[in-house]
C-alpha cells in the first residue's frame, strides 16, 4: 500500500528514518506542502543520504535538494552575520529563542532547520540600547507585520531580528527574570549571548505556537518533538531528559498549562514514538478541558495538508495563553 501524506511526513522528518520504499507517496501534495512547512531540507537529506532515494521520482529529489542547498547557504549567512554583530557585545544578557537557538543544538546539521528570522529575549530597559547597537550594523526598525508580539522588529533587508521583552506579560516579570537566571551561555556567540534552559525552551515554544493559534509551520512541531524527548541525536545543552516536575510547575506559574497540554498532545499524535515523553509532560487538566482542547485544536491541527483556520482562533489564543 502506498504511504499516506502523514506517513511520508513521519518518515522524512525523522532523524533516523526507517529504510524502505516510498513508492506511490503523494508527492505532488507533499513537496509543495513540505516547502511551505519548512520541512524540505530535512526531507531532502533523508531521501538522498539516508534512504537512497526511497523510489521517489527524480523531480521530487531534485526540487527538495535545491531547497536543502539553499537552506544551508542561507542559514550560514544569517548565523555568521549575527555572530559577527554580537560577538564583541559585553555587559548584556540576551537570550536567543526559537529557530536560531535550535538549528545547531537540536538538529544534526544546521541546514536541516531553516532560520527565517532571529528571536531575542531581553529586558525592556535593553530594548532601546540593543536596537541602537543593531542600527550601527545597518538594521532599521520596521513594522511587525507578523503580529509576533515583539517589542521591536529590525531588519537589514536580509535578516529580521525580533526583540521580545515581558514575553509572559508585564504581570509575570518575576517568571521572565527566572528565564534569564536559568539561561545557558552561548559562548561561541560572545559573552552577552545565552539560550533558554530546556524546560524554558519547551514552554516558550508552546507559547509561540499558542499565540499563533497553532497556524505554525510543521517544522515547529519537529522542534518540540526533539526538545520534549531530550534531543537524543545531539550532545548539546538540550540533550537531557526533561525535568517534568519543573516543566509543569513553570507551566502553572506562567499560566501555560493549556498550551503545554495542547502542544505536547499534537506531538503525541504526529509522532507515536514520543508517547512516553508526551504522557509524562502533560499537565493535569480537568477532563472536560482536555476534551475541549482535543476537539477544537489537537485533532484539526494534526491533519497534514490542512489549510483551515481554527474556529474562534482569537478566543482560543487567549484561553491557551492565560490572557
Amino acid at each position: 500500500m502506498a504511504p499516506s501524506l502523514l506517513e511520508t511526513f513521519r518518515t522524512l522528518s525523522s532523524f533516523d528514518p526507517p529504510r524502505g520504499s516510498l513508492r506511490g507517496a503523494p508527492w505532488e501534495e507533499f513537496v509543495d506542502w513540505a516547502i511551505v512547512q519548512g520541512l524540505a531540507p530535512l526531507a531532502a537529506y533523508n531521501l538522498e543520504y539516508r534512504l537512497a532515494g526511497a523510489d521517489a521520482p527524480e523531480w521530487v529529489r531534485e526540487r527538495l535538494l535545491t531547497i536543502y542547498q539553499g537552506s544551508v547557504n542561507d542559514n550560514v549567512m544569517k548565523l555568521v552575520n549575527f555572530k559577527q554583530i554580537v560577538d564583541e557585545l559585553e555587559g548584556r544578557k540576551l537570550v536567543v529563542m526559537g529557530a536560531a537557538a535550535f538549528a545547531e543544538a537540536v538538529y544534526p546539521h544546521v541546514g536541516f532547520r531553516p532560520v527565517l528570522d532571529i528571536h531575542v529575549l531581553l529586558k525592556r530597559v535593553d530594548v532601546e540600547g540593543f536596537s541602537g547597537y543593531l542600527s550601527q550594523h545597518h538594521f532599521k526598525t520596521e513594522k511587525d507585520e507578523a503580529g509576533s508580539g515583539a517589542a521591536r522588529m529590525l531588519s537589514d533587508g536580509r535578516t529580521a531580528i525580533y526583540l521580545f521583552a515581558d514575553v509572559l506579560g508585564p504581570e509575570r516579570r518575576e517568571e521572565v527574570q527566572g528565564i534569564f537566571e536559568r539561561a545557558r551561555p552561548w559562548k561561541v556567540y560572545g559573552p552577552s549571548m545565552f539560550r533558554p534552559d530546556l524546560e524554558d525552551a519547551v514552554l516558550l515554544l508552546c507559547l509561540e505556537q499558542a499565540r499563533q493559534g497553532y497556524q505554525v509551520p510543521w517544522l515547529s512541531f519537529v522542534d518540540l518533538r526533539e526538545l520534549i524527548t531530550g534531543a537524543t541525536s545531539m550532545g548539546s545543552i538540550y540533550s537531557r531528559p526533561v525535568d517534568v516536575a519543573a516543566l509543569k510547575e513553570r507551566a502553572r506559574a506562567w499560566r501555560l498549562e493549556r498550551a503545554l497540554y495542547t502542544s505536547v498532545s499534537i506531538i503525541g499524535r504526529l509522532f507515536p514514538e514520543t508517547a512516553p515523553a508526551v504522557e509524562a509532560a502533560r499537565p493535569p487538566l480537568r477532563r472536560a478541558t482536555q476534551e475541549l482542547l482535543n476537539r477544537l485544536v489537537v485533532e484539526p491541527v494534526s491533519v497534514p495538508g490542512s489549510r483551515g483556520v481554527l474556529r474562534g482562533a482569537d478566543r482560543l489564543r487567549r484561553l491557551l495563553t492565560g490572557q
